[in-house]
């Protein structure tokens, strides 16, 4: 189920932003970019930071590894990233 507010209710500016990762990809924005950028922050923000703690902080795990696992994940949740 989509949210109509985190489909279509973005600012104007990020619409635009929106708009170009579209056509430069040729593919709908993934639903993660459209909630990150949806009231960044509240959500986008904090979130963001978590991810970038997860995937870039410290670990006994290479970066590589943990997007590995971050793929295997999504794949396994028919996550399109």
């Amino acid at each position: 189920m989509r949210l109509a507010n985190v489909e279509h209710g973005h600012t104007i500016g990020t619409k635009l932003k929106l708009s170009m990762i579209r056509l430069v990809s040729r593919r709908r924005v993934p639903d993660v970019v459209r909630t990150l950028t949806y009231r960044p922050a509240f959500f986008g923000k904090p979130m963001n930071e978590l991810f970038q703690a997860a995937l870039r902080g410290p670990s006994r795990w290479t970066i590589g590894e943990r997007e590995l696992m971050a793929a295997f994940v999504a794949n396994l949740s028919r996550c399109r990233f």
